[in-house]
Order: structure tokens, then sequence, then C-alpha cells
């Protein structure tokens, strides 16, 4: 009794003193990772004049009609003094007021770990987020929506952002060692204009409230947390890699499990094999999803297509590089109005990419550490939630891994989106096959055995780079 007594205390204090190494080591980590993620370099983007640019189905030219002079180049400073008369506002404010969901530090633990940042290695499920985000715009307040406080989002102080981030890598390692927790400060929030008429307002609470859903806590019903929690269920857990097929599928459970009843009108369908079998989209459309909880979707009140549908598109586009011969491919969805945009990245870093320019594409970089947001609060502030500084990156330069997303709101708009992609599907001569292909009938009618989830082709991992999110923009 007492030998067997004396091991187990002995055997509880080598755990204790194991779990503490484990938490002092995740501290350190987490502190490293946070001041190496908020270290943004001071960058601009060139933006031609002479060539259109696609965001998400929409054309913006930055050419005035008199210009004269297409080789000069003009900064996002001499914008402002009309120097460049296109329609550069436009697109700028169109930008901005997409969601940009990012790296966090310091919020609640996440499930099953001691994890309270997502630096490092959250990069696709944030491109995930931003993806479902850009689905739950338009189906709220449609693609002409935009923050009206875009244009007055300042690029992002590097100096500032850098200072700040050293200071709270000294403080966190301070804190680790003395098991407290270093206090970060929130970002103040600026000053509400004058009064709105009351449509903007309804607008902007319903702004709020889709952010919100996003935000970094364990009540977030499409937040990290939310994710990180789904992802157990395939084998994942907190600080593990994710790629764009997973992510997918976890996208479509959050959506299918979310309380909200404005998030009971639209549904997640994630194809299976590069394959869109149009009987389950339809039933998706009906409410009828055939889900674990409600295999028959008798569960679902949602009265005949009345639902919503982000379908969402695993594929590859090429081997161990991207196959050039799609590049036509990819500018074609993304300049259609119903692309909510794709889950993708280069090697090694995951990106959302939102559009193009000649050959380049236009994205949004989660790799970039900012401090913890309550969004519980009716006043958060949104800044930190819309990036003022696009980038580019050649097409080239694209991981063939990727998830593409689409929004359709009625089996009405599904059927034109089917028939649309098909003519958009069809390979060129030097193209073996198309990327995905529609099918009639359910997938349970070709005998797909295996779960899709477990199916993933390998994806980009994170170097662990500090993102280039800051900075203007140029136009050459």
């Amino acid at each position: 009794m007492c030998c067997d007594g004396f091991c187990s205390v002995a055997d509880k204090m080598e755990t204790k003193g194991t779990d503490e190494v484990e938490n002092l080591k995740s501290k350190f980590m987490s502190a490293w990772h946070n001041v190496k993620y908020s270290w943004a370099l001071k960058s601009k983007t060139a933006f031609s004049r002479n060539s259109p640019v696609f965001l998400l189905g929409k054309c913006y030219h930055f050419k005035a009609v008199d210009d004269e002079s297409p080789t000069e180049s003009c900064t996002a400073e001499a914008l402002d003094d009309d120097i460049v008369t296109g329609n550069v506002d436009g697109f700028r404010k169109d930008f901005t007021s997409r969601v940009w969901l990012t790296y966090r530090e310091e919020f609640p633990a996440l499930p099953g770990s001691t994890i309270t940042s997502d630096c490092g290695w959250g990069c696709t499920l944030r491109a995930g987020q931003m993806i479902l985000a850009q689905a739950l715009l338009l189906h709220i307040l449609g693609r002409d929506w935009t923050w009206s406080e875009a244009l007055t989002l300042e690029p992002l102080d590097t100096e500032t952002w850098t200072s700040s981030a050293a200071r709270r890598l000294v403080a966190t390692l301070e804190a680790s060692i003395q098991g407290e927790r270093a206090q970060v400060t929130q970002p103040m929030c600026a000053a509400q204009g004058g009064a709105e008429e009351a449509d903007s307002y309804l607008q902007e609470a319903y702004h709020r409230t889709i952010v919100s859903w996003f935000g970094d806590a364990p009540s977030a019903q499409l937040g990290i947390h939310r994710l990180v929690q789904l992802g157990m269920t395939s084998g994942k857990r907190a600080g593990d890699w994710y790629g764009p097929a997973v992510v997918a599928h976890i996208l479509r459970k959050a959506v299918d499990e979310a309380v909200d009843a404005m998030l009971k009108g639209i549904s997640v369908y994630v194809a299976q094999d590069c394959t869109v079998y149009s009987a389950d989209v339809i039933n998706s459309h009906s409410g009828r999803t055939g889900n674990h909880s409600d295999p028959q979707g008798l569960n679902s009140g949602a009265a005949p297509d009345s639902r919503a549908v982000i379908i969402l598109i695993p594929v590859r586009l090429g081997g161990e590089k991207i196959n050039p011969e799609f590049l036509s491919f990819v500018k074609s969805i993304l300049s259609l109005e119903y692309c909510i945009g794709i889950i993708g990245g280069k090697p090694k870093q995951a990106y959302y990419f939102v559009g193009f320019q000649d050959d380049s594409l236009i994205y949004m970089d989660p790799h970039y550490c900012q401090s913890f947001v309550h969004v519980s609060t009716s006043d958060f502030p949104l800044q930190s939630f819309h990036c003022p500084s696009p980038k580019k990156m050649p097409f080239s330069k694209m991981d063939p891994s990727c998830t593409i997303g689409f929004y359709s709101k009625n089996v009405e708009h599904y059927e034109r989106i089917s028939n649309e992609l098909s003519k958009i599907l069809q390979p060129s001569s030097k193209e073996k096959y198309p990327a995905f292909t529609f099918m009639k009938g359910h997938g349970k009618d070709y005998e797909l055995s295996v779960a899709v989830e477990q199916r993933e082709w390998p994806f980009i991992r994170d170097t662990r780079k500090a993102g280039t999110t800051s900075g203007d923009f140029v136009l050459l």
C-alpha cells in the first residue's frame, strides 16, 4: 500500500512537472510567434494603369479617359490629389470592405490546449474564415455593400507595430516566468460620425454581427475556437497544420451547427473528389442536408428553396507545381459575381485570393499578428478586421492545392451557376482534365465510401515568415 501510494504521488509529481514544462514552452513559443508576425514590412504593391482589376466579380479601371502618360507611377498618397482620376477609390473601398481575419494573440486558450495564439499555424483556418465571411456579406448585405469608413483607414504603421511588438515580447516572457499573463492594450475605436439614415444603421448592425461571429472566443459560432473544436473530430488539434479540404469541411460543420437564426438561412456544401453533385446542392437549398444529426433533413425548419448554399470545391491545379494552363480558368472564376474567392496561397503560406490583374493574383494575407478584440461589446473597434493594403503575387507562385468558393442563393441561381461554370470548365487543347465537374444525382449514388475529410491533398505549410500586409499600393 505504502509503496503503491508513494509511486502514485511520484507519478503525479512527474506528470505535473511535465505539464508545467509544456505550459511554459507553449507560452514561450506563443510569445515568439507574436513578435515575429507583428513585424510587418513596409512595402508597396504595384498596380498597372493600363489593365483592368477584377475583385470578386467586379471590374475596376485605374486609367483616366484623358490619361496620356500610362508609364508614369503614382503612390497611394497622390491618389488623394486627383492625379489619377480612374476608379481607384472604388477599388480601395471595395477591397477594404472585405472582412480581414488574421493571426491574433492573447485570446482564451483553445480547446484541449493552453495555446492562446494561432500565430505560425492558423493561416489556412483564417483564410477559410475570410471566404466564409465574404459569403455571409454577400448573403446578408449584398455584393454592392461597402463599409462607410473603408477609405478612412490608414496604412499600418510599421515602426509603431514593431516597437510595440518587441515590448509585448519582453512583457510576455517575464509574465511566463512569473506565471502571469501579459496585458495587451486594446486598439482604440474611431469616433463615430454624425447621424445616419436608418438603413445605414441597419447595415452597420449586420456588419458588426457578421464580424462578431468570427470572434476569437469560445462563444463565437464561427470563431477559431469553434473551428479547432470541430477539427478535433477529424484528428486535428490546436497547433496542427490544416489543409484547404479539411478547412472546407470544418466550415461546413460550423455553419451546420450554428444556432444564430440568421445562419439558419444558409448552408455549406463541399464537393466530393472534385465533383459537384447537383441533387445534393439542390437538397441543401431545400434544407434537406442529410447531416449526421439529421440524416433525413427533417428538422431543418427551412421552407423549400429557402436556404442559400455556399459551394466549396477543393481542387488541385497541377502536380508538384501549379499548371500554367489553369491561369485563364482562375481568372474566369474570379471574374464571376457569385465567386467568393479561393482558399489558397503559395508553398508554405496560406492566402485568401480575391481578384487579379494581368497574370497576378490579388490576395488578403492572414500572416499578421494582432491583439485580441472583445467582439461581445456593441461598440467593439472594427478597424483591425479590415485591410487597407491589397497584395499581389504572380500566378506562377500559387500552390496547386486550393479550395474554390461560390455563393448560390436559390435553385434557379444554382442552375445558372452550373451552366456557366460548365462552359468555363471545358478543358483547352493543352489541358488533360477540368479543375472540377458537375454531375447529376447524389454523391451516394456513386458509392463514395471513404469520408472526404480523410482524402485531403497535401497542402501548404507555414514557414512562419512575417507577412507583408502593411503599406500602400502604386499605380504604374
